[in-house]
């Protein structure tokens, strides 16, 4: 499988990782890909950055590295009803945005409660990417998720840190089946994800590449062998919030 992408990935301004920007873009180099993006944590997950970091985005070149470069935020959902933790004012300086459940920001619900909160993050027409939505420890409606994200023209993720078999999200792999399913049902797209937290893990996609075969998930539903193919959902969620007026 083609795989020349990976936006989803951490930097020491995450506060938990271990690499700077240069070092996983420099990975991201050695590891043939052709667009890495950034996604650091949002500020309700202890130890991250602050708002002022995705506010001085913009000094960062996206072309200088010989490398594509994309700037975006893994948001913290909050609430049932999806909300995140980063403005409309901080969420415009972003090239992305990914949408996760983590436990430090948001307890786990009820199936029902845990599936609004996902598809409510969805409306938000900066999120591109729902993150490790088959975490066990917030189980969801995955045919509504699945059908919601092919609505909604939002990517669903398979995240490599969580099929690892020393990770903390046990259970994911068997999750991934059914959401797979559900994917294939209604023709929703996915991307592989690494979720690195240190330079060597950027563009590993290795067990999520096996979850992807073990299923017989079909290659033309993962974008990540085309980068156009990601900047196609990009400017869809950036022409929903012109229309919406919440540029």
């Amino acid at each position: 499988m083609k795989d020349i992408l990976d936006v989803h990935t951490h930097t020491i301004a995450s506060g938990h990782a271990y690499s700077s920007l240069r070092e996983n873009i420099s990975a991201a180099k050695a590891a043939g890909l052709e667009l890495i993006g950034i996604s650091d944590h949002a500020p309700r997950m202890p130890g991250s950055c602050h708002d002022f970091y995705f506010l001085n985005l913009e000094v960062i070149p996206r072309d200088a590295y010989g490398i594509k470069l994309i700037m975006g935020a893994e948001l913290n959902i909050l609430d049932y009803s999806g909300s995140t933790d980063l403005p409309a004012q901080i969420l415009k300086k972003l090239d992305y945005a990914i949408a996760s459940l983590h436990n430090p920001c948001i307890e786990p619900g009820s199936v029902e409660e845990n599936t609004a909160a996902v598809i409510g993050a969805m409306k938000n027409p900066h999120v591109v990417i729902i993150g490790h939505p088959d975490n066990p420890k917030y189980p969801v409606d995955f045919d509504k998720i699945a059908r919601a994200a092919k609505e909604n023209h939002v990517l669903l993720e398979v995240n490599n840190n969580s099929y690892k078999p020393t990770g903390y999200r046990v259970g994911s792999r068997e999750n991934a089946k059914l959401m797979l399913k559900a994917c294939q049902k209604y023709g929703a797209e996915i991307i592989m994800g690494s979720d690195a937290h240190i330079d060597f893990d950027v563009g590993n996609h290795k067990f999520s590449q096996e979850v992807i075969t073990e299923n017989n998930f079909p290659a033309e539903l993962v974008i990540n062998s085309d980068a156009a193919r990601f900047f196609e959902y990009v400017n869809y969620r950036k022409n929903l919030r012109q229309t919406e007026g919440r540029v």
